[in-house]
């Protein structure tokens, strides 16, 4: 065989592979369930179809210009896609993948497209691993890896024998399966390789990362007491503190994740006094917190995840009321104020908790009672600012219950002082009185500090409560971030009838942070961080265990039927994924959409500007010798229009013969364009001007009917 049809062979292997490629990534996305008929089958035909062009079956070429008219037209389809059609940011973003990958897919000549096609055959895979959470996805990713070395190693082959100068000496007999072969063997130690780093890695890299960095982040205002202003200094950073998921399809707003209660004020510091807690044992992993009677007290319940970071404190955070824990230590210690603590503080906890969310639904609750100790424990005060009990008995004057005396405080607190973070430049001598009357704002610890004050002295009993407010959502990893600058204050209240109710003094900011480029940089870094955590550092026997019960479960129901249903089982895990994509999915739409057609128009305007600029420019005089190889390209474009092209093994002067004596205008241009190339006669770039111009404007170029077939043979 010669090295002619050697290569040959090799570029056959290469379209191939490319093929498999693409129907991988291709396949990949199909089998999560989330592609529609109609765009499954319009990727399928496009595979068809190349696959009939490259075993030479079928003999399709459309024109270049066409393309690039379907192209624009569905950008702006697009759009309407987006609007009205799929009415969401990914369908129709992967509807539009999909459409150039077969306008790509059936056009693809040169090696740039062919790195376009090998792009969106990683862009299918990459949607794959987002939507598809089956086996079969594993099954097409080594497909995908098998092919996409075959199309790197065979196409390096074909780059190197393009060079100039490039020798093709005959290489072994059935080059294609020997190259097969090798892509094979190295898929299968790829895979080998990251099965073992799987198993090994997360266990080296924990203990690597634990010499790395011994610190952990110091978190005060937990520790047991909390000193005016520790709060608010905590504030000013951004530190992760710890994530949360919720386990419910739907997100609730406005959740506090409780820590701490303190209960002890001597003017300046809250505190607890060393009382004795209570020591409870988890039994296999399990923890109830509350007896069973009170399990069915009113209030909507949640499930939730908490991952804490590396931090000096060994309080655990809640939402509401905890009713049940699932946490993988053997003790955990209740406070007195109804705080949980472990006793010590761990590597990285990760914990898992069901809660009551309002305490209380009606005023007839007949939970627990409050003892006459707990009670002058809670409204025990130090000498205070005699103004501050004129305040709260201001207040709580023609208000016949506790309920109403402490919602009115609250509310006069929420309405006439204003939310900072700035501190005071002097520590005050009183800093309650301080905040209450002469600076009137601060940040949440002053407000619940007042409140629990006045509430005091009015004989409500009061305690000062430490944690989280809220926390940013993050669409892309599914957890909440809670970070240092989330820490917040609040108060619980003993109401007679209610039990403790949480009261919150503190306003809203005023000048909430917006989301910015930054800090949506964080959130991608924080997505990172989840993903190495969970799957790296965090990554044991169990999850381990978990995941082969997923891969085994996936395994027994894969079958062919991909479609049937497995958007339904999808939908609610990204209902809450794309609620920020339907929020900012059109801007999306419409700066692609631009970014499309800037892409496709631009390099061929740029091209028009060059050449017309040339021509001015000859015209004017000045003339170099390559302005002739610009010229003669013109020509060619006007030619091409007209369903003349010239072949690529055809010389200028054969080819000008070859249009017979009726295209005079062509021959004259080659004569013109062999003086200014080949002879440096700069006075023929005049005449070669004047004949593009007849040519623009109408000049005559027929081809000979005997040459009629030479027109129809393959481009090169």
């Amino acid at each position: 065989m010669t090295a002619a049809a050697r290569l040959t062979g090799i570029e056959r292997f290469f379209e191939f592979s490319l093929l498999g490629l693409l129907a991988s990534g291709y396949l990949a996305v199909v089998g999560s369930g989330y592609v529609d008929t109609p765009s499954a089958a319009l990727v399928a035909l496009g595979l068809v179809t190349r696959t009939l062009m490259v075993t030479g079956w079928l003999k399709f070429d459309p024109p270049a210009s066409l393309i690039n008219m379907l192209t624009a037209a569905y950008v702006v389809f697009y759009v309407l896609d987006y609007l009205y059609i799929s009415k969401e940011f990914l369908p129709a973003t992967v509807h539009l993948v999909f459409f150039l990958a077969v306008a790509k897919l059936v056009t693809a000549k040169t090696p740039r497209d062919y790195l376009y096609v090998k792009i969106i055959a990683f862009l299918e895979l990459l949607a794959a691993s987002i939507l598809s959470g089956d086996a079969n996805y594993f099954f097409f990713l080594t497909l995908f890896l098998m092919f996409g070395t075959a199309t790197f190693s065979s196409g390096e082959i074909l780059r190197s024998a393009g060079k100039a100068g490039t020798i093709v000496r005959s290489g072994p007999k059935r080059v294609g399966w020997r190259l097969g072969g090798l892509a094979a063997a190295t898929v299968a130690g790829i895979l080998l390789l990251t099965t073992g780093l799987f198993v090994v890695l997360p266990r080296t890299a924990r203990a690597a990362f634990q010499r790395l960095v011994p610190e952990r982040y110091h978190l005060p205002g937990f520790s047991g007491e909390v000193t005016l202003g520790e709060i608010g200094e905590l504030k000013m950073r951004n530190t992760a503190v710890m994530h949360v998921k919720i386990l419910e399809p739907l997100q609730p707003q406005g959740l506090k994740w409780r820590g701490s209660a303190l209960s002890r004020f001597d003017g300046r510091r809250w505190f607890n006094d060393s009382r004795t807690a209570d020591t409870l044992l988890v039994d296999r992993g399990v923890l109830s917190l509350v007896p069973v009677s009170e399990r069915l007290r009113p209030g909507s319940r949640i499930s939730y995840e908490v991952s804490m970071q590396e931090i000096t404190s060994d309080v655990l955070f809640f939402a509401g009321v905890p009713e049940t824990l699932r946490i993988g230590v053997p003790l955990v210690i209740r406070t007195p104020t109804d705080g949980y603590r472990l006793g010590f503080t761990p590597d990285h906890l990760r914990y898992s908790a069901y809660s009551v969310l309002e305490r209380t639904g009606h005023p007839h609750y007949k939970g627990e009672q409050l003892s006459a100790a707990v009670r002058s424990l809670n409204v025990e005060l130090p000498p205070l600012d005699p103004r501050i009990r004129e305040m709260a008995a201001t207040l709580a004057r023609g208000e016949v219950s506790d309920a109403a005396r402490a919602r009115k405080m609250e509310s006069y607190l929420r309405q006439r002082f204003a939310y900072t973070t700035e501190l005071p430049a002097e520590r005050p001598a009183d800093p309650i009185a301080d905040f209450l009357f002469r600076r009137r704002k601060g940040h949440c610890e002053y407000f619940a500090s007042s409140l629990a004050v006045m509430l005091r002295s009015t004989g409500i009993p009061a305690r000062v409560v430490t944690g989280f407010q809220s926390g940013v959502y993050n669409p892309l990893s599914g957890w909440y971030l809670i970070r240092a600058s989330d820490a917040h204050s609040w108060v619980e209240a003993w109401l007679a009838g209610y039990g403790w109710v949480t009261l919150d003094p503190t306003p809203p900011d005023s000048n909430p942070p917006g989301l910015s480029l930054a800090t949506r940089f964080q959130l991608y870094l924080d997505a990172a961080q989840v993903f190495w955590q969970d799957w790296v550092l965090g990554y044991d026997f169990e999850r381990q265990l978990t995941l082969a019960e997923r891969v085994g479960e996936s395994s027994r129901r894969i079958q062919m039927r991909w479609i049937d249903g497995a958007f339904e089982r999808f939908a609610a895990r990204l209902k809450g994924k794309l609620n920020t994509a339907r929020q900012h999915g059109w801007k999306a739409a419409l700066i692609l959409a631009i970014l499309a057609v800037t892409f496709l128009s631009a390099p061929v305007l740029w091209r028009r500007w060059k050449a017309m600029a040339r021509v001015r420019r000859v015209r004017r005089g000045e003339v170099s010798i390559s302005d002739a190889t610009v010229l003669y390209e013109r020509m060619l474009e006007i030619l091409r229009q007209r369903g003349m092209e010239r072949p690529g093994w055809v010389t200028p002067r054969e080819f000008a013969s070859m249009l017979g004596p009726s295209a005079s205008v062509v021959a004259e241009f080659t004569t013109a364009y062999n003086e200014l190339r080949f002879g440096v006669r700069k006075d023929a770039a005049a005449r070669m001007v004047a004949l593009l111009e007849r040519l623009e404007h109408g000049g005559q170029v027929r081809n000979s009917g005997s040459t009629s077939k030479e027109f129809k043979t393959q481009r090169l």
